[in-house]
């Protein structure tokens, strides 16, 4: 088999944020039956060799049977044909050798199939993620999405396997004793049905109120991943503002919900065996008593009581195994709707037909720019601006005013409702995403520091770099002594959270973008992070890393942006006010209200 599946039927898209999905078994595993792709035939052949293993199986007892009635016919003084009883235990032999040969060879189909599909799952997850809007990310949680990826991909790795083999070989064997029965007697066989039809009314009410249960707990997994990843990524500020209790009762309230679930799911699952064994020896009392009243009646032999003991094993173990294959089935389908529920978010739009690439010389224009990250509520409103090649443009104004959103619309990290965004006279709608942001690199408030070394992080995605390079531009930023410092200097490795403190952060990801030729840069607060000295030392390098390009410079502390050839002050998603620091004061409006304001707050510190 090949390690992919064949292209897949497009899906089609949903829109919003994750929800839970309506409980339809049958759509989530008939769209993952299509899912598999090829995969299907493969699925095929391991079904018609379970169904020729079990019928295998199922021609054992009477045989067994033949072979108790000749030895009964020894024990009444007639001699015993040891050549039969010898040719049939041989063939026997080869029967049940032969089933459980097919039975492990469909195992080891159903096993690559499942993993297979698994990973393709999580192959197209992992493509998805790159293809979903920010807004997708703005409201799910990163724990729930990482269940999706890994505990709910791994339910369908693992007991999609067990759940089709198992249902397929009772299904049969269930059906093939029952005609194996009738065959050899039709009274025993109405008497080992009728025993066993509680146990099938039972199992059919059982599982019809079982399957919320499974949903409700792969949901309420979901919510604990997510809870736990979001208390680990932001402990210290968990432990700063004293929310350990709070972060503890939620804990406490989501683990309680997922134990209540698990535990009447696995309530659920538990009962079916008990309530199958206590029919399967029902039967065997049913069978034994009629079928001793046979004998004497001399309706039929000991042999037959034999073959129908076997019979009833054979006929009672499928309930078991049914009513296991049902749960596990179930588990998949809750398993199954949302990892699909994932891939059917609405996705930014195919790009592929868009053949334009420039390598930009600097020039920006908004041209009457409307967005809202919600229909109803528009936070930028109409704003335009034209930007030349090698300007720096400074954004200023209050938390709230739309300064990083215009920077989300530059990057095309949103689309916006209205206008447009060109770049050398290009608009951004007929650029890929791609060459968009090979135009810029980025300096966010929020830094990127990734595992790996510190050559790692600050080379990230570029090829070539030179050790002299890297120590001259760590130079720059102030950041080389402290490496210096470390074991293993520029080769140490780094966690998620790392050994940096929040300034050193800041200090590599400048680094980063000093190291990127891209022709514009971004810089949003990325001062924020950092003490006095260490912001002039970044400041000066910043100058640097901004000459000759175009950059776009956000900035709460007005002191940093008094070069700016162009400051854009904002204030609630429109420009008020545009020129440079000497004439915005000159002017006497609120860019000078802002510039005093932060004025007389340095004087009071």
């Amino acid at each position: 088999m090949s390690n992919r599946t064949e292209p897949r039927p497009r899906r089609s898209r949903g829109m919003g944020v994750p929800t839970e999905k309506p409980n339809n078994f049958k759509q989530a595993w008939s769209r993952l039956f299509i899912y598999m792709g090829h995969y299907r035939y493969w699925v095929y052949v391991a079904v018609l060799l379970a169904i020729i293993g079990t019928i295998l199986s199922l021609l054992g007892p009477n045989m067994i049977s033949e072979i108790t009635d000749l030895i009964k016919e020894g024990l009444t003084g007639n001699p015993i044909d040891l050549d039969r009883i010898g040719y049939i235990g041989l063939l026997l032999v080869i029967i049940y050798a032969s089933s459980a040969v097919i039975t492990i060879i469909q195992g080891y189909i159903m096993a690559s199939v499942s993993q297979k599909t698994a990973g393709s799952l999580r192959d197209d997850i992992s493509e998805k993620i790159n293809r979903v809007p920010l807004s997708y990310f703005d409201s799910a949680k990163t724990g729930d999405l990482m269940s999706r990826v890994t505990n709910d991909a791994d339910t369908l790795g693992q007991d999609m396997n067990r759940s089709i083999s198992t249902m397929v070989s009772s299904i049969t064997l269930f059906f093939g004793s029952l005609i194996m029965m009738a065959w050899t007697n039709m009274i025993m066989m109405l008497v080992a049905v009728v025993s066993t039809l509680i146990g099938l009314f039972l199992m059919a009410i059982i599982m019809k109120s079982s399957q919320k249960f499974f949903v409700r707990q792969q949901n309420n997994l979901g919510a604990m991943n997510g809870h736990v990843a979001e208390i680990y990524n932001n402990h210290s500020i968990v432990k700063s503002y004293n929310g350990t209790s709070r972060a503890k009762r939620e804990f406490d309230r989501i683990n309680s919900d997922l134990q209540k679930s698990g535990f009447m799911a696995m309530m659920m699952s538990g009962m079916m065996f008990p309530l199958m064994g206590f029919i399967g020896n029902l039967g065997y009392v049913a069978v034994c008593v009629a079928g001793a009243i046979m004998v004497l009646d001399g309706s039929i032999t000991i042999g037959v009581i034999v073959a129908f003991m076997i019979y009833i094993r054979l006929f009672t173990q499928p309930l078991q195994q049914m009513s296991q294959g049902l749960t596990v089935m179930q588990s998949v389908a809750a398993a199954a709707e949302r990892v699909f529920g994932f891939l059917d978010e609405k996705e930014y739009e195919d790009e592929s037909h868009k053949s334009q690439h420039i390598i930009s010389k600097g020039h920006v224009e908004f041209r009457d720019v409307h967005f809202g990250y919600h229909p109803d509520k528009e936070v930028i409103h109409g704003f335009s601006v034209d930007i030349q090649p090698g300007q720096k443009v400074a954004i200023v104004g209050p938390t709230g005013a739309g300064k990083t959103t215009i920077v989300n619309l530059l990057m095309r990290f949103y689309e916006v409702d209205s206008g447009d965004i060109l770049i050398d006279g290009i608009s951004t709608k007929e650029l890929t995403r791609e060459n968009v942001h090979e135009q810029f690199c980025m300096v966010l408030q929020d830094t990127w520091i990734f595992g790996g070394t510190i050559r790692d992080n600050i080379v990230y995605c570029r090829e070539g770099v030179s050790d002299e390079v890297l120590e001259e531009v760590c130079r720059a930023v102030g950041i080389h002594h402290f490496i210096e410092t470390l074991p293993n200097g520029y080769d140490t490795e780094l966690g998620y959270d790392g050994l940096l403190s929040a300034g050193q952060k800041q200090q590599l990801t400048i680094a980063r973008a000093m190291i990127d030729k891209s022709p514009m840069l971004i810089l949003d607060e990325a001062t924020s992070s950092v003490d006095t000295r260490t912001e002039i030392i970044i400041q000066e390098a910043m100058d640097r890393l901004a000459a000759n390009r175009t950059s776009f410079v956000i900035a709460h502390r007005l002191s940093t942006i008094k070069n700016a050839d162009l400051i854009l002050v904002m204030k609630e998603g429109s420009i008020i006010e545009q020129g440079t620091h000497e004439q915005l004061l000159n002017q006497g409006g609120f860019y000078q209200e802002l510039y005093n304001s932060q004025f007389e707050e340095a004087e009071i510190d």
